[in-house]
């Protein structure tokens, strides 16, 4: 260990050599502290975080559990966990001690958190992150007590169900006859209303995955953009890889909008657009049309409310929008599907009737 003093900038540099968990030494070298004490404050928490011992820093032990998860999580979700771990957890807990965050601690860390008033979705998300630090750490650095495990969990998963934002087939209608037909967009947004992909989804397609003999779209892969550069990536889930079997009227449409491409290259995208833009799009043409302003994201609850209005099956629904639990279509969905209490109690009624129209001496259903 060794730390110097820059006489002219007058900060302090710290250098260290580290053994990862694999024995292997690393020079580690730091500038611009403002004091030798914090110089050293470093040192100690660089020999704790290459050790993993649970004396380490919240703030620290998060590099440790992003280190391990990087080849376990994608990018886009490793980024969307750093933005609400260091946004709302290391502000107020990274200083203390992985082994010394009490139950207290994260009771009152969830009081501040629930004091700026985020949706209850977004408070359950947040604790979710707070609990996969401390499960890591019990499970994987032997932590002794896992002080999330002693607390009521904050927020809801399913508090915003019964506020599904989605249009109905009528709405939609009025929604896509504000397009010309056969135009980029009236494509576009027939096949979200009608396959219930996800926007990243849709936009990720080429000529390549769409297969308008046998009327199927295959999805392998998802499209976003992070900082002004397009991004192709694997999907949500494995269970989002999955082939959609979609109507002859839009295998027609794609096959008509992809032949009026010029020489369309088989593995382009077929929708050159960022969902921004779609957003824009879809805002300006539901003012046009008379309708309510949903997101983008609600064509695909618009999809499945209108497939649940035709009397589409909960598996069918989750096998078609790839979802990764039959759970997630129930929680999601559950409360569209009509109430089947007068189905059975009719099914009852018949029962009876058999019962009493039955012959002498055979009434009753055997055991």
């Amino acid at each position: 260990m060794a730390v110097s003093k820059d006489t002219e900038k007058g900060t302090w540099t710290s250098q260290i050599w580290v053994e990862d968990w694999q024995g292997k030494k690393k020079h580690k070298k730091k500038r611009g502290f403002a004091s030798k004490k914090e110089a050293l404050e470093w040192e100690r928490n660089t020999l704790l975080a290459s050790k993993t011992d649970m004396n380490m820093k919240l703030a620290d032990f998060v590099e440790v559990y992003f280190r391990d998860k990087d080849g376990e999580l994608k990018q886009r979700t490793i980024r969307n966990k750093r933005y609400m771990i260091e946004h709302h957890i290391i502000p107020l807990l990274g200083n203390k001690a992985m082994n010394g965050i009490t139950p207290s601690d994260i009771i009152q860390w969830q009081n501040e958190i629930r004091s700026k008033g985020f949706k209850e979705t977004y408070q359950r998300m947040l604790q979710n992150q707070m609990t996969a630090l401390f499960t890591h750490a019990t499970k994987i650095y032997n932590l002794k007590d896992n002080p999330c495990t002693k607390v009521k969990r904050m927020g809801r998963a399913d508090a915003d169900k019964k506020q599904l934002q989605f249009w109905t087939l009528d709405e939609f209608i009025c929604f896509i006859e504000t397009f010309d037909l056969g135009s980029k967009y009236h494509v576009l947004f027939d096949l979200l209303f009608y396959s219930g992909c996800r926007i990243g989804e849709a936009l990720a397609l080429t000529a390549s995955d769409i297969d308008t003999v046998n009327k199927r779209i295959s999805i392998t892969k998802t499209y976003f953009r992070h900082k002004g550069k397009d991004e192709i990536t694997e999907p949500k889930t494995r269970e989002s890889v999955r082939t959609v079997i979609i109507p002859e009227f839009l295998a027609e449409e794609l096959k008509a909008y992809m032949a009026s491409m010029y020489k369309l290259p088989a593995d382009e995208r077929i929708f050159p657009v960022v969902p921004e833009a779609v957003q824009h799009v879809m805002k300006r043409h539901a003012n046009k049309a008379g309708v309510k302003y949903i997101r983008v994201h609600d064509l695909r609850h618009s999809s499945c409310a209108y497939l649940i209005h035709l009397g589409v099956q909960p598996m069918i629904i989750k096998e078609r929008l790839g979802h990764k639990d039959i759970r997630i279509t129930l929680n999601t969905y559950g409360h569209l599907y009509p109430s089947e209490q007068e189905k059975v109690a009719d099914m009852l009624d018949k029962m009876a009737g058999i019962k009493e129209n039955a012959p002498a001496g055979n009434k009753g259903i055997s055991e």
